[in-house]
């Protein structure tokens, strides 16, 4: 595989990727992983590279029943893997799977101890400050999952009432954002993950989970008694979800980007995408989540053949 570091960033890159500017192929040699910098001078020293991964966030990432990681994310952040692999010229590099979640996933991020984290987070501003992010994967936004029985029909039908989020969330903040704009008064109560929210409600703990709509709506089909469920059209935030990694790393987010943009020309981010949410989950499922014009105006800016 040929370098994949954009001709445009060359100039910013020779000095941080080579000695005296000369531009070839990285990991020619063992001198080279002197040249090397920031994700890539890792991975080629350890001959690992590190995906942080959810339990439980189907369809983007979660174990399956043999306790392996899979998902929509994952998939993306192996064809990562692969151009790392080309770019260093080692196929014997290998995958770490580490788990995260919504609390310990950015300083994970930060500290080096993943150098993927292939989820459903979040790319905002506040964020950008921390980690750098991958092309937007995803555009999702907090939705209110209840029990039918309970007869709720929008989020006003809650004042009072008790919601259940993942802690430090982007749902956390909507739904504390929405209670004391419209005084609701909600209680919200925190979880370490999905999978604890949706068991809340489930029992009867608390009223409804504030979650993602996708997250929501995979967490339903996949439920014992999905038709138990429902998801209020109601959209409390915008999410636009992206890969993350560590940031000041010129060399990496080329090497992101020139995966995404080959993806797009290919049309493999749509087959992916399609896997994920329009065929059937490994558990015999279908989602039936088509893919918004918004993401599909975002793979077409990567290079995605219009249809």
């Amino acid at each position: 595989m040929k370098s994949c570091i954009a001709k445009a960033a060359w100039p910013t890159l020779a000095a941080i990727l080579f000695f005296g500017g000369m531009a070839g192929p990285l990991a020619q040699d063992s001198d080279e992983l002197t040249q090397l910098a920031g994700a890539l001078k890792k991975i080629k020293a350890t001959k690992t590279i590190t995906i942080g991964y959810r339990e439980a966030s189907v369809p983007f990432s979660y174990l399956n029943a043999a306790r392996q990681p899979i998902g929509y994310s994952i998939d993306l952040c192996l064809e990562i893997v692969e151009d790392v692999r080309g770019e260093l010229g080692d196929d014997t590099i290998q995958v770490k799977y580490v788990a995260v979640n919504t609390q310990n996933r950015i300083p994970s991020v930060v500290d080096g101890s993943v150098d993927l984290e292939c989820g459903q987070t979040t790319n905002n501003s506040e964020r950008q400050k921390l980690v750098a992010f991958s092309p937007i994967i995803f555009v999702s936004g907090t939705k209110l999952l209840v029990k039918r029985a309970a007869k709720l029909k929008s989020y006003r039908d809650l004042k009072g009432r008790s919601v259940g989020v993942t802690l430090a969330s982007t749902n956390e903040t909507a739904i504390k954002s929405l209670s004391a704009k419209e005084g609701l008064n909600i209680t919200v109560v925190t979880f370490q993950d999905n999978a604890q929210a949706f068991e809340a409600v489930d029992s009867g703990k608390i009223d409804a989970w504030a979650g993602d709509d996708a997250v929501l709506f995979a967490t339903v089909a996949e439920a014992k008694n999905p038709r138990e469920f429902s998801v209020l059209d109601d959209f409390l935030s915008y999410d636009p979800y992206g890969i993350m990694y560590r940031k000041n790393d010129p060399a990496f987010d080329a090497l992101v980007n020139h995966t995404f943009d080959r993806l797009a020309e290919t049309r493999e981010l749509a087959r992916i995408y399609e896997q994920w949410f329009l065929r059937k989950l490994p558990s015999g499922r279908t989602l039936g989540i088509a893919m918004s014009r918004q993401l599909r105006s975002i793979f077409e800016s990567m290079g995605q053949p219009t249809e």
